[in-house]
């Protein structure tokens, strides 16, 4: 679904509209353009760089990049430079990043690795943020510092999210809405608690016992 959202895919059937523009037929760049960002699954971090140089890479979208500018560098380039650099600046400090904004991105740990991530994304300043399973190979703690700043980037930066997870017990507490696939097909939507106790849902997914918990409020 992601991939059919951002370009990757063509669908099947039916089309794509984002921001009312029907865009099933651009290419993933231009879906970026119109101010969509995602992360990945598996870590898509640039080893061999900063942490920095890392999170500068989400300001493609808005870079301008020509010969006349690199040739007037000092009148034109540099003011675009530090315009970028001064987002990048800013989201460091978002996600609490400043400590290790000059470390090798691969010689820090998973859950700092998810965050420059997600800083990445941030910085592209999109309208539409999707985040392919920002929570996996995480331990409790890690989940629940990403999960804040998936919140705070909602309401402090007005972005749509669009959240795809597993752990259940992370759905339940930050998302607004749900919809459940199971082989392309929608099985449930709505509130998620709701979605969640529908028995298909159920019978897909969880077992009765463990959607009972997560009913009850408790952890899968």
């Amino acid at each position: 679904m992601v991939n059919v959202i951002t370009g990757f895919y063509p669908p099947q059937a039916g089309r794509v509209k984002l921001f009312g523009q029907d865009t099933t037929k651009l290419a993933p760049h231009r879906v970026a353009e119109l101010g969509v960002a995602r992360t990945f699954q598996n870590l898509a971090l640039f080893r061999g760089m900063s942490v920095l140089d890392n999170i500068l890479m989400g300001r493609h979208v808005h870079m301008r990049p020509s010969a006349l500018a690199t040739l007037l560098y000092w009148v034109w380039a540099a003011r675009e430079e530090v315009a970028h650099r001064r987002v990048v600046e800013e989201v460091i400090d978002f996600m609490q990043l400043q400590d290790i904004r000059d470390e090798p991105v691969e010689v820090i740990p998973l859950g700092l690795q998810k965050r420059v991530e997600l800083a990445r994304a941030l910085v592209a300043q999109p309208k539409l943020l999707i985040l392919d399973e920002p929570m996996a190979g995480m331990n409790q703690e890690e989940k629940e510092y990403i999960a804040r700043f998936i919140l705070d980037a909602r309401d402090e930066r007005d972005v749509s999210i669009l959240l795809i997870e597993h752990h259940m017990d992370v759905v339940t507490a930050i998302c607004d809405r749900i919809i459940v696939l199971s082989y392309g097909e929608t099985i449930a939507e709505g509130a998620p608690r709701a979605a969640i106790a529908d028995p298909k849902v159920v019978k897909a997914y969880l077992g009765e016992r463990a959607a009972a918990r997560v009913i009850q409020g408790g952890h899968v």
